[in-house]
């Protein structure tokens, strides 16, 4: 299969190695001469993934248009603020690639300006006759884990579970096991959203808490994320799956996790900017907090952890105000409103 992958960050470098290794024609596109030199002159991407060879054969262009041409399978890996930037510029070459092309999002995040994520993203920029071929990839999944062949399974979702059969089998090796599901808005809320709450995470680990603290805002992170994708038509079911609490877990409990390590830097008093220029990559929970509080504005949700987080990040609350607010909430029962039996 002749695939495409637009991103060569950490995440979409170490899928298009992946695939690759699985025996497809791969060409990895981005608008940065960097890692696209690197990856044709040496076959790594030091500024992503340093130390890690790249499947053999895996070529790498700043050329889209050449990198879409005939393409069978287009995977999205660019981060969520120029999602829609880039799926125009590939909806303008959708008549240079296969005619029955297959595109797949692997980013995590909603527009801020229009609180869509990135399958609503996509369905406004592509024609409807594109619509049952979109397909969505999420889940708990470094990206150096994956680049380095270790035990990894995600989720693809789709409305249409034919592509995402044909995504699944793209991706399927040894060690990366993909499971399918319809319901693709739990699968985007999921994603995005337990970034935010990685950052609460890392944020108290950085104040010096420790696991009991970790567990409580895991547990309640993952309510608040549920009672966000139910209230947006996600079956509750897939917040169980790895796209949601498996997804939850690897990024709140490991110092791989970007979004984990803005948190643990502000708790111990780092400014967000100084943050962001030492991580080097983008931390996607800085946009998704606001994201996820507008949308959780617009559905009537109440996230009390997420809203700290974004107050924290846009506001100006300080950790230990955050911290004082979030104890003091009036108790109440355990369940939302909406989960208990009449």
């Amino acid at each position: 299969m002749k695939i495409a992958v637009a991103g060569a960050g950490s995440w979409g470098t170490a899928l298009a190695s992946l695939l690759r290794g699985n025996g497809h024609d791969v060409i990895l596109w981005d608008i940065d001469p960097v890692p696209v030199t690197q990856i044709e002159e040496t076959g790594n991407n030091a500024r992503y993934l340093p130390d890690i060879d790249l499947s053999p054969g895996l070529r790498a262009t700043t050329d889209l248009a050449a990198a879409v041409a005939g393409a069978e399978l287009i995977v999205l890996a660019v981060p969520s603020p120029v999602m829609r930037t880039v799926a125009e510029q590939i909806n303008a070459l959708l008549p240079t690639a296969a005619a029955d092309v297959v595109l797949c999002s692997v980013t995590k995040g909603i527009e801020v300006d229009t609180l869509m994520t990135m399958h609503q993203v996509l369905e406004d920029v592509f024609p409807t006759s594109m619509y049952p071929r979109l397909t969505y990839l999420s889940g708990p999944s470094f990206a150096v884990e994956v680049a380095a062949g270790l035990p990894t399974a995600v989720t693809i979702a789709a409305k249409d579970l034919r592509y995402a059969r044909i995504v699944q089998l793209a991706f399927h090796a040894p060690f990366f096991r993909p499971y399918l599901t319809e319901d693709v808005m739990g699968v985007e809320i999921g994603g995005c959203a337990k970034n935010v709450v990685a950052i609460a995470v890392g944020l108290a680990n950085g104040m010096g808490f420790e696991r009991n603290a970790d567990a409580a805002l895991i547990t309640r992170g993952l309510s608040e994320i549920t009672q966000l994708g139910v209230a947006k038509g996600a079956n509750p079911l897939t917040f169980g799956g790895l796209s949601g609490v498996g997804d939850l877990i690897l990024t709140c409990t490991s110092e791989k996790s970007r979004n984990y390590r803005v948190g643990y830097f502000l708790g111990q008093g780092l400014s967000l900017e100084s943050i962001q220029r030492r991580l080097g990559q983008t931390a996607e929970g800085v946009v998704n907090a606001k994201a996820v509080h507008l949308l959780a504005q617009q559905v009537g949700v109440e996230m009390p952890l997420c809203n700290a987080v974004y107050r924290l990040l846009y506001e100006g609350l300080s950790p230990h105000k955050a911290v004082q607010e979030l104890a003091a909430r009036e108790l109440r029962h355990e369940l939302p409103d909406r989960f208990i039996p009449a």
